[in-house]
């Protein structure tokens, strides 16, 4: 349809099974999941349900009848009721005892747990396939000398693979994140409209101990070990928060690594891959621009900015809820796990085929490396016999000489020369040449490398193997 508004999370960024996780059908699908668990526990506690009408409600659960649902929500305006009255019209039988007791949010506020759990699961083996690529990029560049940057001015080196571990420390940060938060998640429960559990208890003749049954009970049929202890009508949106700050965090990741890169292929050192048929620019026909990466920092600023969504309705949610909370986390929780689900795809394809000039690498080293190998310089011509105060003044002058060739002149760097030439330090070709073998430079940032991965990353990828392999296919 071209006549009206499209998201383009959906059209051009986000993966098929994340967007199949947000649909329509996911979402009523397990709202009737719910329904049928919550009378499957009902029954199992002593009420008045039968079999029949819960073998009814199985067989209707993934065909949901939208149209007679839409034709009941223009009446009563409440989506719920309207959904609890489509499904009746399927199940006669059943449809006595759909929804008994229960308030509309034990089945909204528990799928929506229920989906973004599944989410950040999808997240999580977006994040263990980045990984694994950045590894084997850090693993296979351990060792190759590169200018380290800071305030993006040239300091002492580092190498390709060691600056690329940076990124992978952040993901791993994200990870352990994405793994906490699993970890706590817990079902909203059984709980009535204002989290007291009043409508169950009347049902269950005053029975706590049954009360609870059925919280638990359906907790563990729909796949949950835990339930909020307490809630309003609306499980605490704080857990909405919480989820999105673990996505911002994953964003923050991705809009640092893809800014080195773009910087980077500014350089001419490192290039994101391109396509044999790719167009860089429409008017200039030889540039290669890094078109991924300023997409996944794009649409990671969308997922940082939207966090403040789920700080502001968390903290104006008054007493037992408000509905004021209602259209917004259905427009930022969404499209907030779509964003990062994009980010996450560009950033496996990146790092699984970045492309690395070494020898314009090893150029832009050399044009700097006589400006940081100065004190090696001056400790090898003492050696030779010369005075440390007279060498210290002289590599000196001639440094700032071989500045103004290159800043002022636009020349190469030539303090290799002037050294080479002055008497004074009494220093060879071949002895230059081994003092400013970049090799020398790098410190302990190949094993740092080889630690790095060893340690903290394999292990994790060894524990999910069966997640390794996504494909990716950008859609744009």
């Amino acid at each position: 349809m071209t006549q009206i508004y499209e998201n383009p999370l959906i059209t051009r960024y986000a993966s098929k099974e994340m967007a199949q996780l947000f649909s329509a059908d996911t979402k009523f699908t397990t709202w009737r999941q719910l329904w049928i668990a919550l009378a499957e526990a009902q029954k199992e506690l002593g009420l008045d349900i039968t079999d029949e009408q819960i073998e009814e409600l199985k067989r209707y659960k993934d065909q949901i009848n939208y149209e007679v649902a839409r034709e009941r929500e223009r009446e009563t305006r409440h989506d719920v009721m309207s959904h609890v009255y489509a499904y009746g019209a399927q199940c006669p039988k059943a449809k006595p005892i759909i929804h008994l007791g229960a308030t509309s949010a034990y089945v909204g506020d528990n799928t929506d747990i229920i989906v973004m759990y599944k989410g950040l699961e999808l997240i999580r083996a977006k994040i263990i396939n980045c990984m694994d690529k950045l590894s084997k990029f850090a693993y296979k560049y351990r060792d190759v000398p590169t200018l380290g940057f800071t305030h993006f001015q040239p300091a002492q080196l580092t190498t390709v693979g060691k600056r690329a571990t940076l990124w992978l420390m952040d993901l791993l940060m994200d990870y352990e994140d994405v793994e906490n938060l699993l970890s706590k998640m817990m079902l909203r429960g059984v709980k009535g409209t204002t989290g007291t559990q009043a409508s169950f208890l009347s049902l269950f003749d005053g029975d706590h101990g049954k009360v609870k049954m059925l919280d638990q009970l359906v907790a563990k049929k729909m796949g949950f070990d835990k339930t909020f202890p307490v809630t309003g009508q609306t499980y605490s949106r704080k857990l909405d928060y919480k989820v999105l700050s673990v996505l911002s965090g994953i964003a923050q990741t991705i809009h640092k690594m893809t800014n080195d890169i773009r910087l980077l292929q500014h350089l001419k050192e490192i290039e994101e891959p391109f396509e044999s048929t790719q167009i860089g620019s429409s008017a200039m026909a030889y540039k290669r621009n890094p078109m991924r990466s300023e997409r996944a920092a794009s649409l990671a600023r969308y997922v940082m900015t939207g966090t403040m969504n789920m700080t502001m309705t968390t903290s104006t949610q008054w007493f037992e809820r408000t509905l004021d909370d209602s259209a917004i986390r259905r427009i930022s929780i969404p499209e907030t796990f779509m964003a990062v689900d994009a980010i996450l795809e560009i950033s496996v394809n990146i790092t699984d085929g970045l492309v690395v000039y070494e020898k314009v690498i090893r150029q832009h080293v050399m044009n700097e490396l006589p400006f940081m190998a100065t004190e090696n310089i001056l400790m090898e011509a003492v050696k030779k016999g010369g005075d440390r105060q007279e060498l210290h003044e002289q590599i000196r002058i001639h440094s700032m000489e071989a500045a103004k060739q290159v800043k002022m002149e636009g020349k190469e760097n030539d303090l290799f020369q002037r050294i080479i030439h002055d008497d004074m330090f009494q220093l060879t070709e071949e002895d230059m040449n081994q003092l400013l073998a970049p090799e020398l430079f790098i410190g302990r940032a190949p094993v740092q490398v080889d630690e790095f991965i060893q340690n903290y990353i394999e292990p994790i990828l060894d524990s999910h193997k069966e997640l390794l392999g996504i494909q990716v296919d950008l859609k744009v």
